[in-house]
């Protein structure tokens, strides 16, 4: 049996590289961590986001790390319809399975 949370990681162009660092040092035996990574330039409005994101979620927790509100505001949706809780730090999400503490 599976004693480690499932992490799924979404960054974009590096941009959660300091947190996943910290999450693998202090973290070492507690997560199974999957990172998710868009490094193209994206237009400043991506309508349809599914050339970008997932599918499907498979996990316990996601972290966004992503840049583009288009895609966090997708990714979100995702989730809630998976019942995957998520953290996106800084950002105005309004769903009940985001978690949006200030930065």
């Amino acid at each position: 049996m599976e004693s480690r949370q499932r992490l799924m990681i979404f960054q974009q162009n590096g941009s959660g590289e300091q947190k996943i660092a910290g999450l693998k040092k202090y973290g070492k035996d507690l997560f199974n961590i999957e990172i998710f990574e868009i490094n193209e330039e994206l237009p400043p409005v991506v309508d349809d986001t599914s050339g970008y994101l997932p599918e499907d979620l498979s996990c316990d927790l996601v972290l966004d790390f992503l840049t583009h509100q288009d895609l966090s505001y997708d990714l979100a949706a995702l989730c809630a319809e998976k019942q995957i809780a998520i953290v996106s730090s800084g950002k105005k999400i309004p769903s009940k399975w985001v978690m949006t503490p200030p930065t």
